[in-house]
């Protein structure tokens, strides 16, 4: 059996992952999201043994779609095509979720791409709004998912 790991990674790390899945054919500096380097904001790597299979990032910043005044944005989820639909995304979004709540923050919300909308909704998120178009990348919807304490 594969030892998997999941862990807190330097920015630059998702950039592989980042950069095959989320910006296929796009310049390397397409990977770099604004606040990557901040220190709020806190990247997570996923292996299979020294392999990254997969990344996240969790960014302290407001939607003014929400009157939370306790929220994470959600960006930059990919796993390595080969290894998805197998249950690692969820691996890494229950990693998310457990950190959002140790940090007792309200309220999660991204981005979803309309193909990982289904993905998202079995995790308890909900979609906000109509889609919208980010260009160059596809349709997307805001969804969200709100932490009771």
């Amino acid at each position: 059996m594969n030892k998997i790991t999941i862990k807190k990674i330097n920015y630059l790390d998702t950039f592989p992952v980042r950069s095959a899945v989320l910006r296929q054919g796009k310049p390397l500096e397409t990977c770099f999201f604004l606040g990557d380097d901040a220190v709020d904001t806190t990247h997570f790597g996923l292996y299979i043994e020294n392999n990254i299979i997969g990344v996240a990032s969790v960014f302290k910043i407001s939607n003014e779609n929400f009157d939370t005044k306790n929220q994470y944005q959600l960006r930059g989820m990919a796993i390595v095509e080969a290894y998805q639909s197998t249950g690692f995304g969820k691996l890494l979004i229950e990693e998310i979720f457990n950190f959002i709540e140790s940090n007792q923050v309200e309220l999660l919300w991204f981005n979803a791409r309309q193909t990982a909308v289904p993905f998202y909704e079995k995790l308890g998120c909900c979609k906000k709004g109509p889609s919208f178009e980010i260009p160059e990348i596809g349709t997307h919807f805001l969804m969200y998912k709100y932490f009771v304490y």
